[in-house]
């Protein structure tokens, strides 16, 4: 009865063919498989985008452009602030207006705006300080904020804003 079994494959009696050809298949199946595993780097073009991406909604809120704020914001973001989650909607429709008036009526300067990326979700964060006058209030107050990035094929739209802030001490 004939045998069905692969013949072994042994380099020390010089039979290296199979061996090497098996070695060179794994080879290129590392080679392949391995850049996959690891996370994506991000570039600097990637960090600019987002940050121009966060500069493009202050912005947008300074000019008092709410679609232009609006548009840089994704279907399911969630907006943190004073202890409140709104969805998209709820901040449309409740607290964009607000934002837009405050921005344009206090002057605000920002810290540097850090961003980090990992593959397509990108964060990032800053502080800033609020003086001037909103609704017959005096404005002096530490601000911090954070916002939460993602990669679309629209480019970077904003999925978490969180905002929060203190009223500064007089001097």
């Amino acid at each position: 009865m004939p045998s069905h079994r692969l013949p072994a494959v042994h380099p020390s009696r010089g039979d290296r063919m199979p061996f090497m050809k098996l070695f060179g298949l794994m080879l290129v199946a590392a080679l392949v498989v391995v850049p996959l595993t690891r996370p994506a780097q991000a570039s600097a073009e990637d960090s600019a985008a987002v940050v121009a991406t966060v500069e493009a909604f202050h912005a947008a809120l300074k000019a008092g452009d709410a679609k232009a704020a609006t548009a840089l914001l994704a279907p399911d973001v969630v907006v943190l602030e004073g202890g409140h989650l709104e969805t998209r909607e709820e901040y449309l429709a409740h607290h964009l207006a607000a934002d837009i008036a405050f921005t344009q009526a206090v002057d605000t300067q920002r810290g540097p705006l850090d961003a980090q990326v990992d593959g397509a979700v990108a964060w990032t964060y800053t502080t800033s300080t609020s003086t001037g006058t909103f609704k017959s209030r005096d404005i002096r107050s530490a601000g911090a904020e954070s916002m939460v990035l993602s990669r679309t094929p629209d480019g970077w739209r904003i999925r978490s804003i969180h905002w929060s802030s203190h009223t500064l001490k007089q001097k």
